[in-house]
């Protein structure tokens, strides 16, 4: 599971007493609400559902994958459906063959979601063996569904975004400048991405 509001609260507490800048934040905004999902093959599937449309046309298609396959939660499930079973319920092309790929993966054993590597570097390399699985999806699902507190998707556009704003640089910092950036708050770059998440859907006077 992802990092508690307790987790949180410790993480951005002594964010703050490295940077001003998170503790003048943390007072205009508050700290934020835990991103918390649940870990294993499920998630990662939801995200593939997830890619590139919106949360309604996501959950749709999910609901109809779940009226076609049953036990959705059961990689089984997918591997023995046919191409036009998953077409209806709304899955491309492309994301059939992603949602094919975890479920191989996971039936075969290759992949064994409830033992990743304690290394945060070599648990995204395991996660992205799965196709449709890239960097920014793995380090989203090891910071919400795993909790790992160190975690930092630099390349997130929001992220730059944010820390950029509340650093009060004049221009997004690069993907390469965030990464450079964070080195000073390991080991709680994964409460600095939740907060810039936070800040980002805030008004900031």
């Amino acid at each position: 599971m992802g990092l508690s509001a307790t987790q949180l609260r410790f993480s951005l507490d002594a964010l703050a007493a490295r940077e001003p800048a998170f503790a003048a934040g943390l007072a205009r905004i508050g700290y934020p609400e835990p991103r918390i999902r649940d870990r294993g093959y499920g998630t990662l599937l939801r995200t593939i559902v997830g890619q590139q449309v919106s949360v309604h046309a996501a959950n749709a298609v999910w609901r109809r994958l779940e009226e076609a396959l049953g036990d959705i939660e059961n990689p089984a499930r997918i591997a023995a459906a046919s191409d036009e079973t998953l077409r209806a319920a709304g899955l491309s092309r492309q994301k059939i063959g992603y949602a094919r790929s975890l479920a191989a993966l996971i039936v075969s054993g290759a992949l064994d979601l409830a033992k990743l590597p304690a290394d945060d570097e070599e648990a995204i390399a395991e996660l992205v063996r799965i196709k449709g699985i890239g960097r920014w999806s793995a380090e989203i699902y090891l910071l919400f569904a795993e909790g790992r507190p160190d975690i930092w998707p630099a390349g997130d556009l929001a992220v730059q975004i944010e820390i950029g704003r509340i650093l009060g640089r004049e221009e997004r910092p690069s993907e390469k400048l965030a990464r450079e950036l964070a080195e000073a708050w390991r080991p709680h770059r994964g409460a600095a991405a939740i907060f810039a998440w936070h800040h980002y859907k805030t008004e900031v006077i």
